[in-house]
This record gives C-alpha cells, sequence and structure tokens, in this order.
C-alpha cells in the first residue's frame, strides 16, 4: 500500500466549524448540565436554538455579519437560513455511506496566475464508521484535460464554460469529471477558496501550531515565496506557532528554487504541509477559547464569505456538519499520490514544451493504479487493503486465460501489473510469492482460487519462468486449470 502520511489549505473543513461550532458547545452545554440523555428530536432542537443563541447573542452588528457571511457562502437569505435550520436534506453520497467533498484554492482573480487551483483535496467522510480522511492532488500531474489537450491538472478550473450533465458547471466541474474518470474518486460537492480567505481564518482564530519535520535539520525554506504571500518562508523544525500570513506561506511554499531547503518532494511536500494546517484550523476552531469568543466567530464567518465558492448549501452544510462531528479530529488520515520509494503512484516528466510535470508510474494517461489506490484506502475488504500487485502468466494451451484470471483477481481488489504467456507449457498452476510473509490475505485467497501452495523461490519447474518479475505474486496458470478453478 502506498505510504500515508501523518502529519492544506482548504475550504469546506473552515466552513463547517462555524456549524460544528454550535453542535460541539451544545454538547458541552448538555455535559456540563448532567442531565440524562434526550431523544434525538430534542437533541436536534436544542442545536438549532443554540445556532439561534450564538447568532443573537454576538450583537446586531456581529449577528448581521454572521448572517450576511452566510448568504453570500450559501447563495440564501435570512428567511432561507431559518428554514435551513429545521429542514432534513438527504445528502449525495449518504446512501453510500462515504461523502466525499472537493476542496481547491487559488491565489484569486487578481494573481498573474488567474484561477489556476494551485491546491487540490479530496475530504472523505464514511459516515458509518465516523472516520475521515484528506487526499491531496499533486498540481502538476499531466493529463488530458477535454477541450484542451494535454496540460497540468490545475489548470481544469480555468475551463469555466464546462456544462456536462452529471458535473457541477464550470472549472469545478472540469475538475471533478478528471478525479471521477481518471482517478476513480466519486465527488458529491465542491468548496473553492481564494487564499485570502484561508490567511484571514487563520488569524479569525488566533493563529494555529504545527509540527514541523523536515528532513532538512534546518527546518524549512523558500525564498519563492513572496512577500505579499508571507515569504520568504523559513521555518524551523519542531511545533511552531503560525498567524494568517505564515501559514498562506507555508501553504504556498514548494520549494523549487536552487537555494530553498526541507522540501526534497516539491509539490508533495507543499501538500503534506496543508493537509496539516487543515486539521490544525479546524481543532483550533472547535477549541474552547474560539467557541466563546464571539469576535473570533464572527471573524471567522467573515473571512469565508466573500472569498469561497461551493454547491453546499445551508441545509446540506448543517447535516455534513452533523456528521463531521462525530469524527475525532486526532485521528484523521491523510494521503497523498507521490513519486518516491517503492510504492510510488507517479513520475516526473517533462512536456514537449519544456515544462516539469507528473505522470502515472504505470505510464502516460495509464491512470488504473491510482484508481486501485484510492479503492485500498476506501475498502474494509482486506485483499483491496492490500492492494498486493501480481503477474499473471498463461502455462497452458487455453487462449486468453491470462486476461481472464487477470480480470477475476483486478475484480478481487489486487493489482495486477503484467499479463503474458510463460513460453511453456506446465501441467500445474503454481504461484511464487516474491515478499513471503507480507501479504497473507492476499496469499490465502490465491492458494484457495487456484487450488496450490504457495512457494518463496522459483525451484520448482513450474515457477522457473516466474523469475524476473517484481511483483508481489506471479500467478502460473497450467494445463490443469479447468479442474481447479
Amino acid at each position: 500500500m502506498n505510504s500515508i502520511h501523518k502529519p492544506g489549505n482548504n475550504l469546506l473543513n473552515k466552513s463547517l466549524p462555524n456549524y460544528r461550532s454550535a453542535q460541539g458547545f451544545n454538547n458541552q452545554f448538555k455535559k456540563n448540565l448532567s442531565k440524562p440523555k434526550k431523544s434525538k428530536k430534542k437533541k436536534i432542537l436544542i442545536t438549532i436554538l443554540i445556532i439561534i443563541i450564538l447568532i443573537i447573542g454576538v450583537g446586531g452588528y456581529f449577528g448581521a455579519r454572521i448572517i450576511g457571511s452566510i448568504d453570500k457562502v450559501f447563495h440564501g437569505n435570512l428567511f432561507s437560513d431559518i428554514s435551513g435550520l429545521f429542514s432534513n436534506v438527504t445528502l449525495k453520497g449518504q446512501n453510500q455511506g462515504r461523502i466525499n467533498i472537493l476542496l481547491a484554492g487559488y491565489q484569486g482573480t487578481s494573481s498573474d496566475e488567474g484561477p489556476l487551483t494551485d491546491s487540490i483535496m479530496v475530504v472523505s467522510l464514511d459516515i458509518k464508521n465516523n472516520t475521515a480522511f484528506t487526499y491531496s492532488i499533486p498540481r502538476d500531474i499531466w493529463l488530458n484535460i477535454p477541450g484542451m489537450g494535454h496540460n497540468k491538472i490545475n489548470a481544469a478550473n480555468t475551463n469555466s464554460n464546462f456544462n456536462q450533465s452529471g458535473y457541477f458547471k464550470g472549472g469545478m466541474g472540469q475538475l471533478q469529471q478528471l478525479l471521477e474518470e481518471d482517478f476513480g474518486i466519486p465527488i458529491d460537492y465542491y468548496a473553492l477558496i481564494d487564499y485570502t480567505a484561508f490567511e484571514d481564518a487563520v488569524n479569525a482564530v488566533g493563529g494555529i501550531t504545527v509540527d514541523i519535520q523536515s528532513p532538512d535539520p534546518r527546518g524549512l525554506y523558500d525564498p519563492n515565496v513572496d512577500k505579499a504571500h508571507g515569504g520568504p518562508l523559513k521555518l524551523p523544525n519542531g511545533e511552531v506557532h503560525l498567524d494568517g500570513l505564515q501559514a498562506l506561506a507555508l501553504a504556498l511554499a514548494r520549494g523549487d528554487s536552487y537555494y530553498a531547503y526541507g522540501f526534497p518532494l516539491s509539490d508533495i511536500n507543499r501538500t503534506q504541509h496543508q493537509r496539516q494546517m487543515l486539521i490544525a484550523l479546524e481543532q483550533k476552531a472547535l477549541s474552547v477559547g474560539v467557541l466563546s469568543n464571539p469576535i473570533k466567530i464572527t471573524n471567522l464567518f467573515s473571512a469565508l464569505g466573500t472569498n469561497v465558492q461551493t454547491d453546499l448549501s445551508l441545509q446540506d452544510a448543517i447535516k455534513l456538519a452533523s456528521y463531521a462531528k462525530k469524527v475525532n479530529l486526532n485521528n484523521i488520515g491523510s494521503y497523498g499520490l507521490t513519486y518516491s520509494g517503492s510504492n510510488a503512484l507517479l513520475t516526473t516528466y517533462v512536456t514537449s514544451n519544456g515544462q516539469d510535470a507528473l505522470i502515472p508510474v504505470a505510464g502516460f494517461d495509464n491512470f488504473g493504479q491510482i484508481q486501485h489506490y484510492y479503492q485500498q484506502i476506501t475498502s474494509s475488504n482486506p485483499v483491496v487493503q492490500e492492494g498486493a500487485s501480481v503477474t499473471v502468466l498463461n502455462a497452458s494451451n487455453i487462449s486468453n486465460i491470462a486476461k481472464l484470471e487477470a480480470t477475476k483477481l483486478s475484480n478481487a481488489g489486487f493489482n495486477v501489473t503484467y499479463i503474458g504467456n510463460a513460453g511453456t507449457y506446465y501441467n500445474q498452476n503454481a504461484i511464487l510469492d516474491n515478499v513471503p510473509n507480507k501479504d497473507t490475505y492476499s496469499n490465502s485467497y490465491l492458494e484457495k482460487l487456484f487450488n496450490v501452495n504457495s512457494s518463496s523461490t522459483s525451484s520448482s519447474p513450474e515457477l522457473s519462468s516466474a523469475s524476473g518479475y517484481s511483483s508481489n505474486f506471479v500467478v502460473i496458470i497450467g494445463q490443469n486449470w479447468a479442474n481447479t478453478n
């Protein structure tokens, strides 16, 4: 399985704390009263009342600012806001047990880069098990954008004319299509944020604390971040407290300058820091120091109101918050595609016009392994979770049998990396386990499927043609396949 980064620059989880705040306050309120548990209906009513009290309680000026910000984000008005508090909607993905929100950040319309989404992240909520993870997509992935040809994925949002059934309208719909069709990630909602909102949100909660763990003992340094965005970035290793501008600088830094240090993986490191700050911001927004401060609450809403675009309605956000509050913020998974290590899914690539980019390690426009990776991190099937790679070789006189069996294995959760012929016929099926004792569930599955014990050596005649393949398993299909399958 690909590496998991445990420690963002993103939006929805900046919107959610406002609603989670009321619900979190409600939970603490009930706990302090030490009263018996109430029915679900009573809990919902109390939550609604707390939200209203919070808005009204901060005073006319602050309350108006909060309501105005809500209206800007969710395209509503006072009446729709109130009706939203009392409605119950069914969210996209709810019936499947998983809700995916696409978060994208850009430097604003005043930037020379325009609407290029230099931060692309999916927040995935498992509402059955009350877990969540973030999944970062590097901006430099080179792929075919319909109507635009091959380009970096961060250019998808510039296609403002995109309008296809089943997708969001505009550039975020184009980005959604790419993530669903190429990466295999279903997208339910989106939020597009100007980086200004991230800076303001961090300032609104009084700053955030992150733990910098650079492989360079000096920490992080990137002179390419300009002064207007908090640069040049220079941070030591260890826990550091960041204000909004410093957090913005870290969100933008990727260390691609000759004099930079602490960013060996460039944009991959940047997405790691973005995910780390996203969680830190959410934890700070839900802290008592923020929830009990009406000015901080108001500023947090205001930071979002001007610089956020989303297809979420207020009703959607409230329902989503009810699921999100059940997730342990200290146990949110953090995933990202990387181009280093033995499990790399991406590799470096230079385009025909000289741009540095990333493509799937499986080959140009071959996103099969990347799709499989998403299946791994969302599945409860241990075979899928192991994601073992397998080579299938035909050593029988039955045509296309290797392809048939490879399809079965792929559907079962294996990562089929090669299909071919063994070069000679063998009577028996055989399985070579190149990494003994690693993928135990997968090994057991293969042994049962082909009715043969695996071996970690290629000493038997059947396995002599299995050597030289780097996949976790090599399956030899012999003449006895029909009797064993």
